[in-house]
């Protein structure tokens, strides 16, 4: 290509460089240079304070396994990241479906099954807290109460807290990723359920065959957006058990915090960002590209 010719195609691009670069500008001065400060700031043992931390190497990354309530908050995550995105998409496929179906009342049902969606995390966890509560006060245990029963510990157990943690995140999201599948039902071509149900195929087999393998797009949106939004949690599982009992329910974005804000360890919660971010990575490559090589095969 001729200097002339580059000189064109770049003032050809021109316009459009100017309508990204104060997006590109804020992008870099807000996510890019920060990234770099906590990628230099983990290798040291930076307070917030002190002008000139000290270089300490890796030991920052070695003490993310040697802390307990670090470690825990890690497999936590995993935990969680794991449950709630195999349990919504068990329950969205079916709702899809139920919602797809010409009842009168389909309009309304899906109007009911997004609302919980739309409510802020942070107050749905304060709700739930008040249901769950394992105080006297809390609306399960009071009415168990009142009936003559004993109350329950429910979220002071430490067991049933990531139980029902995951409980009320698959309450609060099943119906917004029902939508990702309903959108793509009814964009199936309705000849192949006529052609199957021609050839006697029955109601489950045209599920295996023509809807679940068509739903493939909706799943690999729907299955990212619950892998990210599940490892990078924070404000549910903060108003409703604060990470308890203990370190029960502590996710690792409340332990970056906590360590790097409340303990004022800032190379420390560098560190354990930078593994998390590592982690965020590996896990969103793998799980694309498991599902765009599916995609391809029912292409």
């Amino acid at each position: 290509m001729s200097k002339k010719t580059l000189v064109q195609s770049f003032g050809n691009e021109l316009p459009w460089l100017l309508l990204v670069a104060p997006a590109f500008l804020i992008y870099t001065v807000l996510t890019i240079i920060p990234l770099f400060h906590t990628f230099f700031y983990s290798f040291t043992n930076f307070n917030g304070l002190a002008p000139n931390p000290d270089f300490v190497g890796l030991d920052n990354y070695l003490r993310v396994f040697s802390t307990r309530a670090v470690s825990t908050s890690f497999s936590n995550s995993i935990v969680y990241a794991v449950a709630v995105p195999l349990i919504i998409t068990l329950l969205a496929i079916p709702l899809a479906l139920l919602l797809d179906s010409q009842m009168r009342t389909r309009h309304l049902q899906r109007a009911i099954f997004f609302f919980p969606s739309v409510i802020s995390a942070l107050f749905l966890g304060y709700i739930w807290n008040f249901v769950l509560s394992p105080s006297s006060q809390g609306l399960i245990n009071s009415l168990l109460l009142s009936s003559g029963q004993r109350k329950m510990l429910l979220l002071a157990d430490p067991k049933a807290a990531m139980a029902l943690l995951i409980l009320v995140t698959v309450w609060t999201s099943t119906g917004w990723h029902s939508c990702f599948y309903l959108a793509n039902l009814q964009v199936i071509d309705q000849a192949l359920y006529e052609a199957a149900s021609i050839d006697g195929a029955g109601a489950m087999q045209r599920f295996r065959f023509i809807t679940f393998p068509n739903l493939a797009p909706a799943m690999t949106i729907s299955v990212l957006f619950l892998l990210l939004n599940s490892l990078k949690v924070f404000d549910l599982p903060f108003s409703l058990t604060e990470g308890g009992p203990g370190y029960a329910t502590t996710m690792v974005t409340q332990s970056i915090i906590t360590e790097g804000i409340n303990s004022n360890r800032i190379g420390f919660a560098s560190a354990m960002s930078i593994m998390f971010l590592a982690l965020i990575a590996l896990v969103t490559f793998f799980q694309v590209g498991v599902m765009s090589r599916r995609e391809e095969k029912l292409a």
